[in-house]
């Protein structure tokens, strides 16, 4: 029994090839605008579905793309997720999603076995060494890498200027008032994290008078929660935190102990996750458009499976370095910094 309409049934009703309707479908732009429009006139008529296996097979392509992150529960890779998985749709891809970080996995081999069931890949943050890096990108091409700079020339990169970031949370610190600052640093082998220690070290060049620290901590909000104490002994007014998520489970664990947040102690975040305006007080934080990076990455990762040149810049700060694309940060105050205390 026949459950839906055919290609036949298309090209019969549109009064044109079989040939023709394949080509309007898979967006093909050799066809005549006015044979398309009736093609997809009697598609949307028909209810015409094409065969997602027929498609792959005719262009002997997967017509699927994937996207590698370290850590599916956080938002921030969320964020970037959505947007790839967005523009990836509206050009009639599908996506698989895989994570790389947990116990015993090898993210060099997730990336490749990723990319044998994909046409490209985008790689979000990836933690291996550079030489490792170097390795992996030629046989994975087309690829696009999202929060890494790729350590050979030629991966298209779409990355933020964190170092930038850091160095505008401490002049926000700084102008209150506060002279002693604590960074909870991140995971050693998150590149983020690599670049906002070296703003931090820009910054203790700038301020000679500041007294720096820095705590390891992590990524989440137990590391948060549980550095609340080493946070406080260290005496400083103020603490950035790795991420909003560490951010929220100091916030947490200080109020529990009765710290005034940010009458005694100031807190600053990183990444600017939807929760961050909601937190008691609201988080101050570095603010990352993980959306627009999510687009730009599809944007060119499309451009790279089609062979077409690089996609124009838009006009939001972006700046290009190499085959890097550095996006801003943008500094959000909100109410959980304060001047110093006396």
């Amino acid at each position: 029994m026949r459950t839906g309409a055919t290609i036949s049934d298309v090209a019969a009703a549109a009064g044109v090839s079989r040939a023709t309707v394949s080509r309007v479908m898979n967006n093909g732009e050799t066809v005549d605008p006015e044979l398309a429009r009736r093609v997809r006139a009697a598609a949307a008529a028909l209810d015409y579905r094409p065969s997602v296996t027929a498609r792959s097979l005719s262009l002997g392509r997967t017509l699927a793309v994937g996207i590698v992150v370290p850590d599916l529960a956080n938002p921030m890779f969320q964020a970037v997720l959505r947007a790839v998985a967005d523009g990836a749709h509206r050009h009639g891809y599908s996506v698989v999603v895989a994570e790389t970080v947990g116990p015993g996995r090898d993210e060099r081999d997730i990336v490749r076995s990723t990319r044998a069931r994909c046409d490209a890949l985008v790689v979000v943050a990836p933690w291996m060494p550079a030489e490792v890096l170097a390795e992996v990108l030629p046989e994975v091409d087309p690829v696009v890498l999202v929060n890494r700079a790729a350590p050979t020339p030629g991966t298209p990169t779409v990355t933020v200027d964190y170092s930038r970031a850091m160095r505008d949370v401490v002049e926000h610190l700084v102008g209150l008032g506060h002279r002693s600052i604590t960074y909870l640093t991140g995971p050693e082998s998150s590149p983020s994290h690599v670049a906002r220690l070296d703003g931090l070290g820009r910054a203790r060049v700038q301020h000679p008078g500041v007294r720096f620290s820095t705590l390891a901590c992590g990524a989440t909000v137990a590391d948060g929660y549980d550095h609340a104490h080493a946070a406080l002994a260290v005496g400083s007014t103020a603490v950035v935190a790795y991420n909003d998520q560490v951010a929220f489970g100091l916030l947490a664990h200080l109020g529990e102990l009765g710290v005034d947040v940010p009458g005694a102690v100031s807190v600053v975040g990183f990444d600017d996750i939807e929760l961050a305006r909601y937190a008691t007080p609201s988080l101050t934080t570095a603010h990352v458009p993980y959306e627009r990076i999510g687009a730009r990455a599809w944007q060119r990762l499309q451009a790279r499976i089609a062979g077409q040149v690089e996609p124009p810049l838009d006009d939001e700060g972006a700046e290009v370095r190499g085959a890097d694309e550095v996006l801003p940060a943008q500094l959000l105050v909100r109410a959980s910094t304060g001047p110093a205390p006396a």
